[in-house]
């Protein structure tokens, strides 16, 4: 989904922040959650229908009426991120066409998928589209990419996830993957981050991507595909496994636990999320996202190495696989809005490598 990255706000960061950043934005949560679906062969038709399982609210609007100098404090922060205020971008450098970066949610909400004005259009005129990575375009070949590495999605030693797990722990996890209609057995040899993607999404949101509908990057990937043009990927999903991967197990299954225990708020989240991406205002999500943590000390540590090898590393390849391909103009980019934003996003390293970008508003 979105969110902006910078160091002023590193401070007012709560320690569940990570796992809702990574969901929203870091890695395509949506197509996760697909293949933990089709691994333990779930179909939600127990669900309840989408319009009546979407329950989240905005948790700005409810703060605004309750507590206005505390909105107003989230939102001057929001105000200092460089680049936090488009999620849709015009590419130019002189002798070339002009090129498009749009930043995502990976998610199948109608309203994502309808994107913001002009972008329809720069991405049907578009020769290339770009995505994160081009493997989207098929779940069964990128489930069978995955399992080409099975240590980044399971746990290969014949331990199960309750093993690293207090008793009370693995009750919540229990608990709250049957609240979903998952039992724990079917999950239980996956490692966290794999779990992770299905907890943290909203019973909607996992109800559509159950019944076979695509999150906006998919979208844009298949329909250009299907168009005849040409889909550039800048990094593989095992790239994007193994960033998390190489964050510690125990940060993960934190993450895992402290998720659950958002419970019905995660909808919140994700809707309050949701509203300030449509809304371009990608910036104050970070900043909002310290009214939904679980109570407890911040976690600064942790969402410092997050924030460097999920984010910023990966800006990096990103903008680097991503100028090559630029160069020839008339390009269409869409990545994670999460990846635009602050003075290491995408934004600003294009602009480094000589291209002029600029908010499209």
């Amino acid at each position: 989904m979105i969110s902006a990255v910078d160091n002023s706000s590193r401070s007012i960061m709560p320690k569940a922040s990570t796992v809702l950043l990574w969901v929203a934005a870091a890695v395509p949560a949506a197509l996760l959650a697909a293949l933990v679906l089709t691994t333990i062969s779930l179909r939600t038709a127990n669900a309840a229908d989408d319009a009546a399982a979407c329950t989240g609210k905005n948790l700005l609007t409810d703060l605004q009426q309750t507590d206005p100098a505390k909105y107003a404090s989230i939102m001057a922060e929001g105000d200092k991120v460089a680049n936090g205020k488009s999620i849709f971008w015009k590419i130019e450098k002189p002798g070339m066409r002009p090129s498009w970066l749009l930043g995502t949610m990976h998610v199948t909400d109608p309203r994502v998928l309808s994107m913001p004005k002009g972008a329809a259009e720069a991405d049907r005129a578009a020769d290339t589209i770009i995505v994160e990575s081009d493997e989207i375009l098929d779940e069964k070949k990128a489930a069978l990419a995955l399992l080409a590495k099975p240590e980044l999605t399971m746990f290969t030693d014949g331990s199960t996830i309750s093993k690293y797990l207090s008793a009370d722990d693995n009750a919540k996890l229990e608990a709250g993957l049957k609240e979903r209609g998952i039992p724990l057995t079917a999950v239980s040899r996956m490692r966290p981050w794999m779990i992770s993607s299905v907890v943290a999404l909203p019973p909607c949101e996992i109800a559509r991507k159950a019944k076979g509908a695509e999150f906006l990057d998919q979208k844009l990937a298949v329909d250009a595909a299907a168009a005849g043009k040409q889909v550039k990927g800048l990094e593989t999903l095992a790239d994007q496994l193994q960033a998390m991967a190489d964050l510690p197990t125990e940060f993960h299954l934190k993450s895992l636990i402290e998720t659950l225990q958002l419970g019905d708020k995660m909808n919140d989240v994700v809707e309050t999320m949701t509203d300030l991406y449509l809304s371009g205002d990608i910036g104050a999500t970070m900043p909002m996202l310290k009214i939904a943590a679980p109570d407890g000390d911040d976690g600064d540590s942790d969402y410092a190495a997050f924030e460097q090898r999920i984010i910023l590393d990966r800006n990096k390849v990103m903008a680097e696989h991503a100028a090559p391909i630029l160069a020839n103009g008339n390009v269409f980019m869409a990545v994670g809005a999460l990846h635009l934003p602050g003075d290491q996003g995408l934004v600003e390293l294009l602009r480094k490598r000589g291209f002029t970008v600029t908010a499209v508003q």
